[in-house]
């Protein structure tokens, strides 16, 4: 009996082991929790993110260990990336936001448009009458195929009634990053200095990539199985992230 405990203890301590590692230094599963980066990623959404796309720092591993500082084998992103990455208000939070700006770049809004570089990001209309979630209110919004110096694409969102017109210039400082979510006038991200502001590159935790399991909590829990075509999104299963 003494035998057989030691034996599975062993076992689980090594299931262990192998799951922080892959979890570390491989992928890690992210559930999405809000409405922020809408329209492409939905609450519900479960996704793997990879850990190795920028390198690693204390935040590539479970709590943040301060085993070492800076990166190893970093790598810098690209704009347009989904990117999960540790607040720098309490360097615990995970955050999935899409990354525009680069060290160097000014950022701007003038007139509902975003401006990179002093230059008019360009976007084209997809649907004028649309509606997504901002928290649990739907919101009415014209939703646009925004277009990145580097030809990444995407689709992003803003309210027709109260939109985000104008700011300040916001200048992107050496190591950091500047990010904005998808559903414009409902995200807390880059534009907020005092919550989020800019990012530096040890708190990114890895690149989004791949959506690999989706249901809507807004109408039931997955464990009613006699309702899973009402909450599972079926349509979304292994859809690659851009």
């Amino acid at each position: 009996m003494k035998k057989f405990i030691i034996e599975n203890l062993k076992t689980l301590f090594y299931a262990l082991i192998i799951a922080i590692f892959i979890r570390s230094i491989l992928i890690q599963p992210f559930y999405i929790p809000s409405s922020s980066m809408e329209p492409n990623l939905l609450v519900g959404d479960r996704l793997f993110v990879t850990k190795f796309s920028y390198g690693y720092s204390k935040h590539s591993f479970p709590f943040s260990p301060p085993i070492f500082s800076g990166r190893l084998l970093s790598a810098t992103p690209k704009r347009g990336d989904v990117v999960v990455f540790k607040t720098p208000a309490d360097n615990r939070t995970d955050y999935i936001k899409r990354l525009i700006g680069l060290p160097g770049d000014t950022i701007q809004f003038i007139n509902g448009n975003l401006y990179l570089n002093s230059k008019k990001i360009q976007k084209e209309v997809i649907n004028e009458d649309d509606s997504l979630y901002c928290g649990n209110t739907k919101i009415k919004v014209s939703t646009y195929k925004e277009k990145l110096p580097n030809e990444i694409t995407y689709h992003a969102s803003y309210r027709n009634d109260i939109s985000f017109k104008n700011s300040d210039k916001f200048t992107v400082p050496e190591n950091h990053f500047f990010f904005l979510g998808d559903n414009r006038d409902c995200s807390k991200d880059s534009r907020f200095l005092s919550e989020v502001g800019y990012v530096h590159k040890d708190n990114l935790v890895g690149k989004a990539q791949i959506m690999f399991f989706s249901s809507d909590p807004r109408v039931g829990s997955i464990f009613k199985i006699w309702n899973w075509q009402n909450i599972i999104r079926f349509d979304r299963f292994f859809k690659k992230i851009t």
